[in-house]
């Protein structure tokens, strides 16, 4: 069989021979599957890029030395971003990289180096061969100098932070002498408040006010732990200074009974939203939490916090949930949710525990999801009444204030 191609305004024609015509059709398909930089899927059963994301090294790897392995792979679809930001030190700083032309790989730009001593998070946000985004975000800590101990803490230098904000220590050794550490923390206000250290066991010291700080306040964190013993030949190495601004004050109120979730902003309601709270079987923690990390889109694994089925397969894996805001360490979030009938909010309790808000998938500012990420601050105060659970525990995430301030007082090293 024989084509006949004939270029508009001229006389010539191109004679194509079936094979010919096939042939060319071959090398167009090749090109537009180069330009979605994947291979063309047969059976049409596109990969989420999400299971394909490979991090170097694992997620809570502690130890790393600067000649370990780092990188970012995909086996598929196309890498959006990748951020790797070393968070010990008084301003966080990204680490310079990038990415492949391929999209599949990201890896430190010639010359960076990871900082010793140092915690380090990774974000990842990748894209399959139809556009949908799907993120990973993991930990690591590099290598410390033999027999010293290190503190990581929160909040960011010079972030603006929630009234319900508490300056958090996560020490890297047990400490056995408290007293000298906690006295080489100084944390102060301006305006002055009493400010006290409480210790959660031997690895974490938290700092707060008696009640949450005035909007406008300014604090300041003063670390002079260099060459301050804490045990037996371990010996400090930290001497900087933090400071964060309190912003407005915005205090949340979820009612899971009622369903319901009233925010107010400087003592006013701006706004009471319906919700979604944990099942029956999985009920939402009572107490005061405070917001301690935001994902725009994350994944969450129910086997990660222990929601598994009798195979051992997890609950839900849900690789793009938009609007995440971290409440405790154990895993409650307050986030969007596209994946509930419309109707489940305001009505009905259906969750593994977290606070739903109605969203879309993708996420969107016009929902209540993302209204409500879009006003929410680090270090705000998320209150859940009325759930048939026990209250959070003090120590689950920044959840200090469920005790009251001679309890909180009796936890310092200090006289």
């Amino acid at each position: 069989m024989r084509h006949v191609l004939r270029r508009a305004g001229h006389g010539t024609a191109v004679v194509l021979t079936w094979a010919g015509l096939m042939g060319l059709l071959a090398v167009l398909l090749a090109g537009l599957a180069g330009c979605t930089g994947g291979a063309l899927d047969i059976a049409n059963k596109p990969r989420s890029p999400e299971d394909a994301i490979q991090i170097m090294p694992k997620d809570g790897a502690r130890g790393v030395g600067r000649e370990d392995p780092l990188e970012v792979k995909l086996t598929g679809g196309r890498l959006e971003r990748v951020k790797v930001v070393q968070v010990a030190d008084e301003r966080p700083t990204e680490l310079a990289g990038r990415i492949s032309e391929d999209g599949l790989r990201w890896n430190p730009a010639p010359g960076a180096r990871l900082d010793l001593a140092a915690k380090y998070t990774v974000d990842v946000v990748a894209l399959d061969g139809h556009g949908r985004r799907s993120a990973r975000h993991t930990t690591f800590t590099t290598q410390i100098p033999e027999r010293r101990f290190i503190g990581y803490f929160k909040p960011e230098n010079r972030a603006t932070v929630g009234t319900g904000m508490i300056v958090s220590f996560g020490f890297n050794r047990p400490i056995e002498n408290r007293k000298a550490v906690e006295s080489a923390i100084r944390v102060s206000s301006d305006p002055p408040v009493e400010i006290v250290g409480h210790w959660f066991g031997k690895e974490r010291l938290d700092f707060r006010p008696r009640e949450y700080w005035k909007p406008g306040t300014k604090v300041t964190v003063d670390m002079r732990l260099r060459d301050v013993q804490s045990a037996p030949g371990v010996y400090g190495i930290q001497q900087k200074t933090v400071e964060f601004t309190v912003g407005r004050s915005q205090v949340t109120l979820v009612d899971a009974e009622a369903h319901t979730m009233e925010v107010r902003r400087d003592g006013k309601v701006l706004a009471t939203v319906p919700i979604t709270a944990g099942a029956p079987k999985t009920t939402t923690y009572n107490g005061k939490m405070v917001v301690s990390e935001m994902f725009d889109v994350t994944r969450m694994n129910g086997a990660t916090v222990g929601f598994t089925k009798r195979d051992g397969k997890s609950e839900y894996d849900i690789k793009d949930v938009p609007h995440a805001l971290r409440l405790t360490d154990s895993g409650t979030f307050l986030h969007g949710n596209y994946w509930a009938a419309p109707e489940t909010f305001g009505r009905t309790n259906v969750s593994h525990g977290c606070v739903g808000l109605r969203d879309v998938k993708g996420g969107s500012a016009d929902t209540p999801a993302g209204w409500f990420f879009d006003r929410t601050l680090i270090g705000d105060v998320v209150e859940v009444v009325n759930s048939r659970d026990k209250t959070v525990d003090p120590g689950n995430g920044l959840s200090g204030w469920n005790l009251d301030w001679e309890l909180w007082k009796a936890g310092s090293a200090l006289p």
